[in-house]
């Protein structure tokens, strides 16, 4: 059963998933439809309780808005946070739930998947809905996995903020990577290939030591590796790597990662600008996704997908430069852009 939808804090709307036959229970979360369609990807997690998953889908539904702005997608800002059953479950069952959710929803919402969600999994949100990308890709046509655009789009962002922060290109640059899951695994291999050194730390030690001895990588903990002796720290695991803690202890001289709502608290931004940390704010970093996302939705080619994820160096350098012009935080640079953006367009005079 799925509720009807409810308006919250204006812009904020959502609907409250609940199918306990199928293991369903969750909510989809709709923050803009300014631009088109609120899209953001299905995250699957271990939530205590639907009031943290609620509130985690809020903030993801809102980094949307502007993620997707920046990118000048079509699409407004949107997110799905579904709680992961305890022990065994029909995954097929739960999607296929899910899925008829957002068909109910008549295209408001377009999803894909996330973290804890797969290609496999967007099949069987298909069989109940159109309003799905991130499935089976074709030849030549957007689709698939994600997460290695994503990387891509991360790895084009650290070369140029690299190039802006220190004047040079990636090569002996130390990049300490928080979390090497899908996006930061392959963006440790896009730096390594580049010349870059790399620490890495990953809640999953076996993954982690794989990765390590692939690459030739040294491990930190997890804990630590905010404080790491590098040159670049980039968060790429779940939201909230940068608090007055991790910026007070932080080595880094640039912070550019993969991970959403990397701002951990209010005094966190201000604290970088502070401490002479640049910070390439995560939306405009991560959209590499989404942009291979719309563009399966909307039929388009790889080669578009391609030419759209290079944007988003220049894009990164572009907020770095004004913020450091202004001397103001570039996430205050880069949240002014995408909410101009955003703004419906002036109609003419008659």
């Amino acid at each position: 059963m799925v509720t009807a939808a409810h308006r919250m804090m204006p812009p904020m709307e959502y609907v409250r998933l609940h199918d306990e036959a199928a293991g369903l229970d969750g909510v989809i979360a709709i923050h803009s439809t300014a631009r088109g369609p609120a899209a953001g990807g299905c995250r699957l997690w271990t939530y205590p309780d639907i009031n943290t998953a609620m509130a985690d889908a809020f903030r993801l539904a809102e980094g949307m808005s502007y993620k997707n702005a920046m990118a000048e997608l079509p699409f407004g800002g949107g997110k799905a946070v579904l709680r992961k059953p305890e022990g065994p479950f029909d995954r097929r069952a739960l999607f296929e739930a899910f899925g008829a959710a957002v068909e109910r929803l008549g295209g408001r919402y377009v999803t894909a998947e996330d973290v804890g969600t797969s290609v496999a999994d967007m099949e069987f949100v298909a069989h109940k809905t159109r309003h799905v990308a991130g499935r089976t890709s074709r030849p030549g046509f957007a689709g698939g996995d994600p997460s290695p655009w994503t990387a891509l789009g991360v790895f084009e962002a650290m070369k140029a903020a690299v190039q802006f922060r220190f004047g040079g290109s990636l090569s002996g640059v130390t990049v300490a990577v928080q979390g090497v899951g899908s996006v930061g695994g392959e963006l440790c291999r896009l730096l390594s290939e580049a010349g870059a050194k790399l620490v890495i730390a990953d809640i999953d030690a076996a993954r982690c030591e794989r990765l390590a001895s692939d690459l030739g990588a040294a491990i930190a903990p997890i804990h630590a590796i905010a404080a790491a002796q590098a040159d670049v720290f980039a968060p790429c695991a779940l939201g909230g790597a940068l608090t007055e803690a991790s910026v007070a202890a932080m080595k880094a001289g640039l912070v550019c990662g993969a991970a959403n709502n990397q701002l951990g608290d209010t005094r966190a931004a201000q604290m970088l600008l502070e401490c002479g940390i640049a910070y390439a704010p995560d939306y405009v970093v991560n959209a590499g996704g989404i942009i291979n996302v719309s563009a399966e939705y909307l039929g388009e080619t790889t080669q578009q997908v391609h030419e759209r994820v290079l944007k988003i160096g220049p894009r990164t350098e572009a907020v770095l430069r004004e913020a450091a012009q202004r001397k103001v935080s570039p996430s205050i640079v880069a949240d002014r852009m995408a909410e101009d953006l955003m703004k419906p367009p002036v109609a003419e005079p008659a």
